[in-house]
């Protein structure tokens, strides 16, 4: 049975509800007012260049930071109103694929996905040996369950990255630059399983990205971030067609328009003294 049909009768539509988000780190606002909802069962994209703060959009959503104004609403629960056991409990419903992969360097690559296994459930071992190879097998490593992390490519460590975070087929999955460092015949099988996850377990599925060509091939709505708001939302087609002139840079990667290349600065000459 799909989780999907686990959901209690007065569940909200939204799975995540985020409301007047604000954050900074010290003295540089990253989020000026974010505003943006989920859908239950939805693949979400949140676009953005870097910088943006969409990962910090995702440790928001975690609980691994706190707003310092607005709200972030996670299946009915305030997240920024929970003590550390509500946030733990409800991390066990999620998923996450860190940006930098995120593996145990002194664990083997089957170890890893077990790890959370082992950590949340009492499931017998030998279940959770075939729980790690059928991961491993969808990202296509089933043959490198034995290797160590730093026998890996970079490529290698986020497709096992991605194996950990959906081990448990989690109601909620994050992922965060799923496609960085990955050669063209994996990226395209990534984007293919999170889609394929998705509408198989009934689960729902965040991707941060500025991946625009990919995600908008997964996704069912995406969000572009800059400077702290949300600047675009809309469907993947509507994405794709918008003569907004942020969208219409980024989506076709134009050099000139809102989003500057240069980070603000003193003319050049001052610089150079000339």
């Amino acid at each position: 049975m799909p989780k999907s049909a686990k959901i209690p009768a007065m569940a909200s539509e939204n799975i995540i509800e985020i409301e007047d988000l604000h954050f900074a780190y010290g003295d540089n606002p990253v989020l000026r007012g974010i505003n943006l909802r989920v859908p239950r069962g939805k693949v979400v994209a949140i676009l953005g260049v870097s910088g943006a703060g969409k990962s910090t959009i995702l440790k928001l959503i975690g609980g691994q930071l706190r707003p310092q104004r607005g709200k972030v609403t996670v299946d009915g629960k305030v997240i920024n109103e929970l003590d550390n056991d509500g946030i733990y409990e409800l991390r066990r419903e999620m998923g996450m694929m860190f940006q930098a992969g995120g593996l145990f360097s002194d664990l083997s690559v089957y170890d890893n996905i077990a790890f959370p296994m082992r950590e949340l459930t009492d499931l017998p071992e030998d279940l959770i040996y075939r729980l790690v190879l059928m991961k491993l097998n969808a990202v296509g490593l089933r043959g490198a369950s034995r290797l160590m992390p730093n026998e890996l490519s970079g490529g290698m460590a986020r497709r096992v990255a991605l194996a950990r975070a959906i081990g448990l087929d989690p109601t909620l999955t994050m992922y965060d630059e799923p496609f960085a460092g990955l050669d063209p015949i994996s990226l395209n099988l990534i984007a293919h399983l999170i889609r394929t996850l998705n509408d198989t377990l009934g689960v729902t599925s965040i991707v941060v990205t500025y991946d625009v060509t990919e995600s908008l091939k997964v996704a069912d709505y995406a969000y572009f971030i800059h400077n702290g708001v949300v600047v675009a939302e809309g469907t993947a087609k509507e994405m794709r067609e918008s003569r907004d002139a942020f969208v219409d840079q980024f989506v076709h990667a134009r050099p000139n328009g809102p989003v500057a290349f240069q980070h603000p600065a003193e003319p050049l000459r001052e610089s150079l003294r000339l």
